[in-house]
């Protein structure tokens, strides 16, 4: 092992980091509305809606993510009705194919937190904001979904850690993101311990610089948990005096 190896393999490994970023960040935000339509079917209350997502988030939680790539990428090909659609110059496509694969996969795990936040509104919130005339759109709006996505950006930003690393099965079609280049790489110096870990630290940097972001959110978004200096009174710490 070698600091100049080090050095060569970072330096070749980077140019594959937009395209990790891209693959993660595109698949979660698309993902994030197949989870939102979910877990709105899964709590419609309308039986066909609930068991059509169900079905959904069966298959692709309980299959592998490699054999649902395979499946969109060479499976779908394999029909003549889709290679003559007008699908197929997206189907075609390695990063598309995978975006694909990555969104529907996410947008099933996800739906569950959604589902999850949404359910963790508390009732007496809605009662009271229905109280002050709030109903339909501006109910969600002001007062569920905030409150949702407090509860659920833990769990969310999970699942962001976790596309960042599905990405590298992103290699497997082609695509030359951080895995795709460290796996071209071996193939031409043999030095496998090293290249795959500088691949692995380039992974473990990202994703810290995601968990200090996700943390910032949170912090950001639960103002009312947040360490207060000592002798500082809040307006609501006031009121509470004076009704004691």
């Amino acid at each position: 092992m070698s600091v100049d190896f080090f050095i060569e393999a970072l330096q070749r490994l980077l140019p594959g980091v937009p395209l990790t970023l891209t693959l993660a960040f595109l698949s979660t935000g698309i993902g994030a509305v197949f989870a939102f339509a979910l877990a709105g079917m899964r709590l419609s209350g309308i039986l066909p809606l609930d068991w059509l997502a169900r079905g959904y988030v069966f298959v692709f939680r309980g299959t592998p993510l490699l054999v649902q790539i395979f499946i969109i990428y060479y499976g779908l090909s394999q029909f003549p009705e889709v290679r003559h659609s007008f699908a197929w110059p997206i189907l075609r496509e390695p990063f598309w194919c995978a975006i694909i694969a990555l969104s529907l996969n996410t947008g099933a795990y996800a739906s569950e937190v959604v589902r999850g936040g949404l359910l963790s509104v508390p009732q007496g919130q809605l009662e009271a904001a229905r109280a002050c005339g709030m109903s339909g759109l501006l109910l969600f709006r002001r007062i569920v979904l905030p409150l949702a996505i407090r509860q659920a950006l833990p769990a969310y930003g999970t699942e962001l850690i976790l596309m960042v690393k599905a990405t590298s099965l992103a290699s497997i079609i082609t695509l030359m993101e951080i895995t795709g280049l460290a796996a071209k790489m071996i193939s031409d110096t043999y030095r496998v311990i090293e290249v795959f870990v500088v691949a692995g630290a380039m992974y473990l940097v990202i994703n810290f610089v995601l968990t200090r972001i996700i943390l910032l959110a949170e912090h950001w978004l639960t103002p009312h948990l947040r360490a207060r200096p000592d002798g500082v009174v809040l307006p609501s710490d006031a009121l509470i005096g004076d009704r004691a």
